[in-house]
C-alpha cells in the first residue's frame, strides 16, 4: 500500500513538471520591457519611422535622374482624303493627281533620353535628398529617445508613489500602535483622555494619507499605462530599480557629448547643408543642359506599322540637345536669392539651437546635483529620525515622556522617508532628462554615467 501511494506521488511529481509554467502575464515589468511596449506602440514613433521611408523613397526617385529616361507612344490617325499631289501639268506634260499617302496612319515610335550635362543640378537635388534621408533618421532617433524619456520618468513616478504609499502603510501601522499604548494607558488611568484623542485623530489622519497615496500610485500607474499606449486598466506591477550611483561627468564634459550626439541639433546642421544644396541646384539653371537622344519610329496604315507603299516602315536618329534658358526676368537669381535666405536661417537656427541645449544641460545638470545632494541629507536626516522615534517611544513607554513626543518623532520620521523617496526619484528623473539633453538616452539603467549613444 505504501508503495502505491508513493508511486502515485513520484507521478504527480512528474507530471507537475510537464505542466506549463504560468506565462508572465501576471510578473512584474521590467523597464526594459516597458519601453520595449511603448516603442511599438508609440504612434509618434511609426511617424517618425512612416518620414524616414518617405524620405529614403524620396532619395531613390532623385537618383534615377541620373539614368536615361526610355519613353514610348502609339498613335493612329485618319485623314479625311488620300494626301495626294496635283500638277497643273505643262506642254507637252499634261497634269496629273498622284496619291502621296493613305487615310490610315499608324505610328509607334520609342525615345532614350540620357542627361549628359545639367549644371549640377541633378548632382545637387541628390545630395540634398540623401540630407534629408539622414535629418528623418535622426528625427526617428529623437523621437525614439523621447519616447524612452517619457517611459523612464512613467516608471520612477510609480516607483515614487509606491515608496510613498509604503511610508504611509508604516505611519498608519506606528500610529496605530502608539493608539493601542495610549488606550491602554487611559484606561489605567496614567493618561488624560486629551492624550488618547490626539493619538486618535493622528490615526484618523495617517489613514487619510493612506488613501491618498494608495490612489497616486493608482493614477501613476496610469499614466503608465498611457505612455505605454495601453488600456488604464492593464495590470501594472513593475520592478523596483529606484537607486543611488553617484554621478561623476563635468557640466563641460556633459556639453561636450551634446554637442556631438543630441540628434536636434545634427537636424538643424542636417537642414542647413540641404538648404546650401537646394541653392546649388537653383544655380544650375544658369547654366545650359545637354541631352543625348535617339529615338526609333516605325509607320504603316496598318496596326502592325510595317509600312506603306508610300513610306518606309522604320526610322530612327541619334543627336545631342543643348537647351538654354538665357532669359527668364530674373527668375533664376530670384529662386537662388530665396534659397540662400532660407540657408542663413538655417544656419542661424543652428546656433541658436545650440545655445538653448547649453542652457538645458546646465539646469539640468543643476538639477541633478540638486537631487544628489538632497539623497544624502535625507539619508541622514532618516538615521536621526528613526533614533529619535525610538528614543520618544521609549520615553513614553516608561512614562517620562508625553503623546506628542511621540507623534512629533513619528511625523517627522514620516517626512524624512518620504522626503528620501521624493529625493531618489527626484535624482533617477534627473538622471534621465540630463542623458536625454545630452542625446545619449539608454533604455537600460545599468549605469548612471553617460554613455555614447543609447
Amino acid at each position: 500500500m505504501t508503495s502505491r501511494i508513493y508511486c502515485f506521488l513520484s507521478l504527480l511529481f512528474v507530471a507537475s513538471l510537464l505542466l506549463p509554467l504560468p506565462t508572465g502575464a501576471d510578473q512584474p515589468l521590467t523597464l526594459e520591457e516597458s519601453i520595449s511596449i511603448a516603442l511599438k506602440n508609440s504612434r509618434t514613433l511609426n511617424m517618425a519611422r512612416e518620414g524616414a521611408k518617405g524620405a529614403s523613397a524620396r532619395k531613390r526617385e532623385a537618383m534615377t535622374s541620373f539614368l536615361p529616361k526610355l519613353s514610348t507612344s502609339y498613335s493612329y490617325r485618319r485623314l479625311n482624303e488620300e494626301p495626294s499631289f496635283y500638277f497643273p501639268g505643262m506642254a507637252p506634260i499634261p497634269p496629273s493627281h498622284m496619291v502621296t499617302g493613305t487615310i490610315n496612319n499608324f505610328n509607334w515610335f520609342i525615345e532614350a533620353r540620357q542627361p549628359v550635362f545639367t549644371g549640377g543640378g541633378i548632382l545637387a537635388n541628390y545630395q540634398a535628398s540623401q540630407i534629408a534621408e539622414d535629418a528623418a533618421r535622426m528625427e526617428e532617433t529623437a523621437k525614439t529617445q523621447d519616447v524612452i524619456v517619457n517611459v523612464k520618468i512613467a516608471y520612477f513616478n510609480v516607483l515614487r508613489a509606491q515608496r510613498l504609499q509604503n511610508t504611509a502603510f508604516q505611519a498608519v501601522e506606528m500610529l496605530g500602535a502608539h493608539r493601542n499604548v495610549a488606550d491602554h494607558f487611559y484606561r489605567v488611568g496614567l493618561i488624560p483622555k486629551n492624550d488618547l484623542l490626539q493619538a486618535e485623530v493622528e490615526l484618523a489622519n495617517g489613514k487619510q494619507s493612506k488613501i491618498r497615496a494608495q490612489n497616486a500610485v493608482e493614477l501613476a500607474k496610469s499614466n503608465l499605462n498611457t505612455v505605454l499606449k495601453r488600456p488604464l486598466s492593464s495590470s501594472a506591477e513593475i520592478v523596483d530599480i529606484l537607486e543611488y550611483t553617484p554621478f561623476r561627468s563635468s557640466f563641460e564634459s556633459c556639453l561636450e557629448t551634446a554637442m556631438q550626439y543630441r540628434p536636434e541639433l545634427k537636424i538643424s546642421e542636417l537642414k542647413a547643408n540641404q538648404a546650401a544644396k537646394m541653392v546649388r541646384a537653383a544655380q544650375s539653371e544658369y547654366f545650359p543642359s545637354v541631352h543625348m537622344i535617339g529615338n526609333y519610329g516605325r509607320f504603316g496604315d496598318t496596326m502592325s506599322v510595317s509600312g506603306t507603299q508610300y513610306q518606309d516602315q522604320e526610322n530612327w536618329n541619334v543627336m545631342a540637345v543643348a537647351t538654354w534658358n538665357f532669359w527668364e526676368w530674373g527668375k533664376t537669381k530670384f529662386r537662388v536669392d530665396a534659397g540662400k535666405t532660407t540657408e542663413n536661417q538655417a544656419i542661424d537656427q543652428s546656433k541658436e539651437l545650440s545655445d538653448q541645449i547649453a542652457l538645458e544641460i546646465k539646469n539640468a545638470y543643476l538639477t541633478l546635483q540638486e537631487a544628489e545632494s538632497q539623497i544624502v541629507v535625507s539619508q541622514k536626516v532618516i538615521d536621526q529620525a528613526r533614533e529619535n522615534f525610538r528614543i520618544s517611544e521609549a520615553r513614553y513607554k516608561e512614562r517620562v515622556a508625553r503623546s506628542t513626543e511621540v507623534l512629533d518623532a513619528q511625523t517627522l520620521l514620516t517626512k524624512a522617508e518620504s522626503e528620501y523617496a521624493n529625493a531618489l526619484a527626484d535624482y533617477n528623473i534627473s538622471s534621465v532628462r540630463l542623458q536625454r539633453a545630452m542625446g545619449v538616452i539608454k533604455r537600460q539603467e545599468a549605469s548612471k554615467e553617460p554613455e555614447k549613444g543609447y
